[in-house]
């Protein structure tokens, strides 16, 4: 394990974390109470809020499988990992080609402790884990390039992170830095909130989290767009979360699929 550490371990439980809000929505143990009283506000507005992480996560699955099978992807780089869930990114894929070789990389301390879940690599394969954040590319890319081969594809995926990196933070840069770092045949992937299907419920989401002193940045579908400037979106193209290639769903659940307020998309770079 790399176990990279760009700050102290020490886990925060003053305020509410999105990976572990995130957690008690997929119905996990892995947090606290100002996170679930953070998920329960959620709740309060929108109802859906627990099938939309399901949805949200069953749409890494599905992008998963494509990539390992479809596009025939070795390598992935998963930054905002989150709190260990199985089936994990690295399950999905090596499952279709046991060499798989998965990087996870998240800023919560807590994924930190429960890495060893992140590590169960197939023994032809390898997984390993790096605690840094998004804003740090750089530090990624490093510790990265020590188990991944950057001559071959690398998938980057960044599901459900960007609406938490305000503009602020130039989000735009951040990705165009990881993206660069790829070679030819390397594919982004990202899940972003977005207002364009609810704008009441999203708006009084940021301001719930905004309040937990967590920042919160839907984005427009031409917004999600420019983070794809340079590559090839793959299709359906920028699509509502459950559009994105539901034939590859298994086990999943559609009842209030509809209501998802997430756009999803993969790009190719050539």
């Amino acid at each position: 394990m790399t176990g990279t550490e760009s700050t102290s371990p020490r886990i925060d439980t003053s305020k509410p974390h999105p990976a572990r809000v995130y957690d008690w929505f997929l119905g996990g143990k892995d947090n606290y109470p100002v996170d679930e009283e953070l998920g329960r506000q959620i709740m309060s507005i929108d109802a859906r809020a627990k099938h939309v992480a399901r949805t949200n996560r069953w749409f890494m699955h599905r992008v998963t499988r494509w990539l390992a099978g479809e596009a025939g992807i070795t390598q992935y780089l998963d930054v905002g990992t989150g709190i260990p869930t199985e089936p994990n990114l690295h399950q999905i894929a090596q499952g279709i080609a046991s060499e798989a070789r998965v990087v996870y990389t998240d800023n919560d301390p807590i994924v930190l402790t429960h890495a060893e879940a992140l590590l169960r690599s197939t023994p032809q394969g390898v997984t390993d884990y790096i605690q840094a954040d998004v804003r740090e590319p750089e530090l990624i890319l490093e510790q990265a390039r020590k188990v991944l081969d950057f001559d071959r594809p690398v998938a980057l995926s960044l599901v459900a992170l960007l609406h938490f990196v305000g503009d602020a933070d130039r989000p735009y840069d951040l990705v165009g830095r990881l993206v660069d770092a790829l070679p030819s045949g390397s594919y982004l992937v990202l899940s972003q909130l977005t207002s364009d299907f609810d704008p009441e419920a999203v708006r009084r989401g940021v301001q719930m989290y905004a309040a937990g002193g967590v920042t919160l940045a839907p984005r427009t579908q031409a917004e999600i767009a420019r983070f794809f400037e340079g590559l090839d979106v793959v299709e359906p193209g920028i699509v509502q979360l459950t559009r994105w290639h539901p034939e590859l769903a298994v086990d999943e659940a559609t009842e209030g699929n509809e209501g998802a307020s997430l756009y999803a998309a993969v790009g190719r770079k050539s």
